[in-house]
């Protein structure tokens, strides 16, 4: 155990460090690092347990920095601590690792953080991750003051005390200043109390620059059965007389004659010989693997993609005990239940808090864990930062959402998922799937559970035929030729639900004479655009693509974007009028997306040519 004297010196030193890396950059938080110095010192050079040399060991504690504007500290504790070697006067260039918000490319930083109200969410994952696992290391999450004022930290909190995450630790650092003035409570740390009981976490109350009690609050931590918040009070810009517990000083480096005051008024200490706790032997058992066993489909028979979605989940599940399924408390709509009625132990119930339940999944991703998240498309979109954040952590998540479309018909316009496809083509290094039968789906999930990064599956309220053979495959960025000949005239292309409507209207249009070839495009996201236009071009050079999603980010705007120059003519039939309830075949044609739509105007682009 390391000397309260020792750790102060290296609180210090953490100190000096920030104030130079900031004032070199020009830019940086360091009063926002400088209030946490004490905590961070104690963290790492007396708390966390951590093989220093082997980042991957799995019996290592987690540390999430979710006030991740104060990374310079945390690159300053890596650095002293032996896990990193880069030049901490690098911060913030363009060629250097030491970026403005922690990223999950040096050791021990797994998730990238930053925007505010997500680090809590990714511990509970993990902590829950190290629960199933059987392992008796901890997660450690670092807030700040202003972020709990976020709502996904109150889901993660009242989450966190449902499983009973007694591994889980928060320290919030209550520095009072926001970054345009004082936080909600200020410095009232007993309001802070008062919520965080009542979701029943044990709450500490510290001087968070006081190193006797930040340790007192940890061995008092460790020994707790609940999760545990250590409300550390401390002082924005803590050190430094000038800018310490002053309003108008987040976010601004200091000059070079204000770091050369600043520095004269902080101590200089030798770095002291501390030795790193290491951790206790922690070793996953031994992974046993079943053979996958795929459902059988016949041709024909009604199936809904996403009750295809759980069958092929449960039986992941089955053959891998690293596959989890987490559901926003529709299982039984998105059918994700199937793995809870066979493999109970792989769901996790994460309830109505979408938000959370992503970083919960990142954070389990990030402990080695395959994750299946499912819920109603539309409730996604309200996790767009949480989604966007996994993104740029390099998670390894599945996301299943369920009753897109105008097509589930009565439940009305809140319930319909016509943004998805659109927010996760935004999404760095995604993966889309849109299967429009049981084969394609269970084909699909199969391919999600080897692919890395995070993928998107598309699936639909309504019951639909199976058209695929159970030895089908479906390559990822292709799409399939379902109907051609050597006189089409027309490309007809579907995703999902219209890629029936598009299969009765090359009837209906065949019987008027006009051949018509069919694309079913299962993959939005990568895509063979050559291969698709050099098709089209040999197929009349016409397309009418049929969607159930709105028209900006859909399928119609990817494909015509790749467009021009082509001399291809594109007709477009989407979402564009504001939905509501109904029967699906009323609503399919009221947005003229329909078979009716599709002969319509794949005659008139006949007609004209």
């Amino acid at each position: 155990m390391a000397s309260i004297k020792n750790l102060q010196n290296i609180a210090n030193i953490l100190r000096r460090d920030v104030l130079k890396m900031t004032t070199e950059a020009g830019s940086g938080h360091p009063t926002s690092c400088l209030s946490c110095a004490e905590l961070m010192a104690c963290l790492f050079f007396d708390e966390l347990a951590l093989e220093i040399k082997n980042p991957d060991n799995p019996g290592n504690d987690e540390f999430i920095l979710s006030k991740g504007h104060a990374a310079p500290i945390l690159y300053s504790s890596l650095y002293h601590a032996g896990a990193i070697k880069n030049d901490l006067l690098s911060l913030r260039k363009f060629n250097s690792s030491l970026e403005g918000h922690p990223l999950p490319s040096l050791p021990f930083i797994k998730s990238a953080t930053g925007s505010l109200g997500q680090g809590l969410s990714i511990g509970v994952g993990m902590a829950i991750a190290n629960k199933l696992d059987k392992k008796t290391s901890r997660v450690y999450v670092l807030l700040g003051d202003s972020e709990l004022a976020e709502g996904s930290v109150y889901e993660a909190f009242e989450l966190a005390s449902y499983y009973r995450l007694n591994n889980l630790i928060a320290i919030a650092d209550i520095n009072r200043l926001g970054q345009r003035g004082e936080t909600i409570f200020g410095h009232d740390v007993n309001e802070y109390e008062k919520r965080f009981k009542g979701f029943n976490w044990d709450t500490i109350k510290i001087d968070g620059h006081n190193i006797n009690q930040i340790l007192n609050a940890f061995q008092k931590a460790r020994k707790s059965n609940k999760p545990t918040i250590i409300l550390a009070k401390t002082l924005k810009g803590k050190g430094v007389s000038f800018i310490e517990d002053k309003n108008g000083w987040h976010g601004r480096a200091l000059s070079k004659e204000e770091l050369e005051k600043a520095l004269i008024e902080i101590p200089n200490p030798p770095l002291p010989s501390i030795k790193i706790k290491k951790p206790l032997k922690s070793y996953f058992k031994k992974i046993i693997y079943k053979k996958y066993i795929p459902n059988y489909y016949e041709i024909g028979k009604q199936v809904t993609t996403r009750e295809a979605y759980g069958n092929a989940l449960a039986q992941l599940a089955l053959s891998n005990p690293r596959v989890i399924a987490v559901d926003a408390e529709v299982s039984n709509s998105t059918f994700s239940e199937k793995v809870k009625e066979k493999t109970p132990e792989q769901f996790i119930e994460a309830f109505i808090a979408e938000q959370n339940m992503i970083g919960m999944a990142l954070g389990l991703s990030k402990k080695n864990f395959n994750v299946f998240a499912s819920t109603f498309s539309a409730f996604l979109t309200r996790a767009h930062d949480q989604l966007r954040m996994a993104a740029y952590s390099n998670a390894n998540i599945t996301f299943c959402g369920s009753h897109i479309g105008v097509s589930i018909g009565e439940d009305g316009v809140s319930q319909m998922g016509l943004e998805d496809i659109s927010l996760f083509r935004l999404l760095f290094n995604s993966t889309i799937f849109y299967p429009c039968d049981a084969v394609s789906t269970e084909k699909l999930v199969y391919e999600c559970s080897k692919l890395k990064g995070i993928k998107y599956i598309r699936t639909t309220r309504s019951k639909t035929p199976v058209i695929y053979s159970n030895k089908e495959t479906f390559p990822i960025g292709d799409f399939k030729i379902l109907k051609e000949s050597k006189n089409d005239e027309l490309v007809l292309v579907g995703a999902g639900i219209t890629v029936f409507e598009a299969l009765k209207a090359h009837e209906e249009l065949k019987k008027k004479g006009i051949n018509t070839a069919i694309i079913d495009l299962y993959c939005i996201k990568p895509f063979d655009y050559k291969k698709f236009i050099d098709f089209v071009k040999a197929h009349g050079n016409k397309i009418v693509i049929s969607e159930d999603h709105y028209a900006e980010g859909g399928i119609g705007e990817m494909i015509s974007s790749h467009l021009p120059g082509t001399n291809i003519q594109l007709t477009h039939l989407t979402v564009r009028k504001l939905p509501h309830s109904g029967k699906p075949e009323q609503l399919l044609a009221f947005e003229e997306i329909d078979t009716e739509a599709i002969v319509k105007n794949a005659f008139e682009m006949i007609k004209n040519r």
